[in-house]
């Protein structure tokens, strides 16, 4: 399905259009003409399948309507890091750029004039607010911010949130919103935490899974079977005399990330470390050098396995195997995007081979696992079946019995106005309305170069 085959505002499809956004992906033809129904949706599709622009689309044609209140919070969007937020907000900027919306991004980890600029947008109404639930409890508790004409609830990478610990805060939010409205919940998965979490906020909602825990087809991955202190030997072999330009390197812990990138500078890489114990303003530092190829290897915690667009990643590192398949599908996921081809390696110990067992039966066939590096001659045997030994106080092995945890064109509404060629906005010059736009032009679609889809939104 094309966009222009729905029944989108004029507007938005001159943005679309703009923007080379041509043909639907799966979970936007089957998410956006429910939506524009009014129905609570469950939307369940793995990262860069083109979420955002499935929920967006709709909720900004449906505010074009005008059958809402100006000068109100009319949209909350919720999302579980700040990286995120920011992301969203960009493609909201993009999306609703022949649009009299206004939204602001809100999230922790900033300075006061950031926060002055949030305060300001809520206090004017910015019509669409992109929001981490701490930052937006934050404002509630402060009487900052009315949610109680909100129309339109969002929440995206609703899994995520839930891992981090942000059912409470969810649900408090929840409360502060009128019960008539349009709720629509996002994730990468569907446990049963959050299929609880559906039947409490949605109403008869329509269900949508669009192919789930596979990774993409350009993703070569690879892995290595070894003892936990070889890990660093195979590394200083699969960089040694590689040209690598951009690589993530995923680690379970935040203080393994810091003892990691010390040893990997020793190796002569580039490299930056991302965690939790970072500013917002360094983080955005980090992804600038990489992006600008001033580093090339980020060591980084599961904070940036969702939520980053970059489209010329060229390998993953798995230094330690995730427990959760999901987690496997969305870190690879970093590369291999936009069609491209990437690489994934994961070095897999032997308490970890259970779960990485686990990942090859979501993914449907068995990775294939290479030979170490020569020197490093003893390998454990690779027995997916056995499991880890259960962890006590400290992180031993527990001698004992194990447990299992059962707007409108205002200023100030935190937007960066005055930048008004922001990344994947449409160029203001040329706006051909009606007269470029191919709706209508059904005879020669297949004639028309096809550009890409919105899966990068």
């Amino acid at each position: 399905m094309y966009f222009d085959e729905l029944p989108l505002d004029d507007r938005l499809l001159d943005a679309l259009y703009e923007m080379r956004f041509d043909e639907c992906t799966p979970i936007q033809e089957q998410a956006i003409p429910p939506l524009l129904e009014g129905r609570d949706l469950v939307g369940i599709a793995q990262t860069g399948t083109g979420k955002t622009a499935a929920y967006l689309l709709p909720v900004l044609n449906r505010l074009c309507t005008g059958h809402y209140p100006e000068g109100n919070i009319n949209c909350v969007i919720m999302v579980p890091t700040r990286e995120l937020a920011m992301q969203i907000d960009q493609a909201l900027e993009a999306f609703s750029y022949y649009l009299p919306f206004s939204g602001v991004a809100v999230y922790g980890g900033n300075d006061g004039i950031r926060y002055e600029q949030e305060l300001r947008g809520m206090k004017r109404g910015a019509d669409i607010i992109v929001a981490t639930p701490g930052r937006l409890i934050s404002h509630l508790s402060l009487g900052n911010v009315d949610l109680s004409k909100v129309s339109f609830f969002v929440l995206d990478e609703a899994d995520r949130m839930l891992d981090m610990g942000f059912h409470d805060d969810i649900m408090k939010i929840a409360s502060h919103l009128p019960a008539e409205r349009q709720t629509l919940l996002f994730s990468a998965t569907m446990p049963d935490d959050i299929q609880q979490l559906a039947n409490s906020l949605l109403h008869n909602p329509v269900q949508i899974r669009i192919a789930v825990s596979k990774p993409a087809e350009g993703i070569d991955h690879k892995a290595y079977i070894c003892y936990e202190p070889q890990k660093m030997r195979i590394l200083e072999a699969e960089l040694k005399d590689k040209d690598l330009k951009k690589a993530i390197m995923f680690v379970s812990k935040k203080v393994k990330v810091k003892d990691l990138a010390i040893r990997m500078r020793k190796l002569g890489v580039k490299l930056a470390q991302m965690h939790s114990d970072l500013t917002q303003e360094e983080r955005n530092h980090v992804m600038q050098d990489f992006k600008a190829g001033r580093i090339n290897l980020i060591v980084a915690t599961d904070i940036i396995s969702r939520g980053i667009d970059i489209d010329d990643i060229q390998l993953v590192i798995n230094y330690d195997v995730p427990h959760e398949p999901e987690d496997y599908i969305h870190r690879i996921g970093r590369t291999a995007r936009a069609g491209k081809e990437g690489r994934a390696i994961t070095l897999v110990n032997e308490d970890d081979q259970y779960y990485f067992g686990k990942i090859e039966k979501i993914v449907g066939y068995e990775i294939p696992k290479l030979p170490l590096p020569e020197g490093l001659n003893e390998v454990p045997q690779y027995n997916p079946n056995r499991r880890p030994p259960q962890k006590g106080r400290g992180g031993k092995p527990s001698g004992g019995r194990s447990r299992r945890n059962g707007g409108r064109g205002k200023g100030g509404s935190g937007r960066n106005n005055g930048n008004a060629k922001a990344q994947g906005r449409p160029n203001s010059d040329g706006r051909q309305r009606n007269s470029h736009r191919r709706r209508g032009k059904s005879g020669n679609r297949k004639q028309e170069g096809k550009s890409s889809h919105a899966n990068e939104q």
